[in-house]
């Protein structure tokens, strides 16, 4: 078995990463699992636990949804939570001009039916995780940092493949390996 998954990886550039420090530096106080900025990516589909003879014609259903999309591009923008105020699950950085992702994930979605791996119940939401939250030390202080970027644009990413992930998790953090590439038209 192979914990897997597919995503776009994002480069971040020097403004990113200075939005990322600078929010890291200010929630020092808070309990936060940041994803390393080499880890960065925007998953299109989490398998999961998946049987290794299964791998193989998940690539090759990949290497056929990549055939029909082209490179794009899109803006990471904005600053955002999910969870409530009250409790805060995951710090974003959200994602402008997402048509053509939005089609891509939905083709990787939709193609994965076929194969046994069911749609997720939820509706694909572009974002670019970059911390989980376990605990946050003074609610008031935060909002205040998370709106202070509420509204900024990030950096411009283009897109021209996407990645089959296999997904190590250990006491420092997850490992990501690359088990296939597909390169958009």
């Amino acid at each position: 078995m192979k914990r897997i998954f597919t995503a776009i990886k994002i480069n971040p550039n020097d403004k990113s990463l200075q939005i990322y420090n600078e929010l890291k530096s200010a929630c020092r106080n808070d309990k936060i699992n940041w994803v390393e900025p080499h880890n960065l990516h925007i998953t299109l589909k989490f398998f999961g636990e998946t049987e290794e003879n299964k791998i193989p014609d998940i690539v090759s259903a990949l290497l056929e949804i990549a055939k029909h999309h082209t490179g794009f591009s899109f803006y990471l923008k904005d600053v955002g939570i999910f969870g409530s105020h009250y409790k805060p699950k995951v710090i974003w950085f959200g994602v402008d001009r997402m048509g053509e992702l939005k089609a891509l994930a939905n083709d990787v979605l939709n193609g994965m039916g076929d194969l046994g791996f069911e749609r997720d119940r939820q509706n694909f939401v572009p974002h670019l995780t970059i911390g989980r939250i376990k605990f946050t030390d003074n609610k008031r202080l935060f909002q205040e940092t998370i709106e202070k970027y509420k509204s900024v644009d990030i950096q411009k990413q283009t897109i021209n493949q996407f990645f089959l992930i296999e997904s190590f998790l250990g006491s420092q953090g997850p490992v990501y390996k690359i088990l296939e590439s597909f390169q958009l038209q």
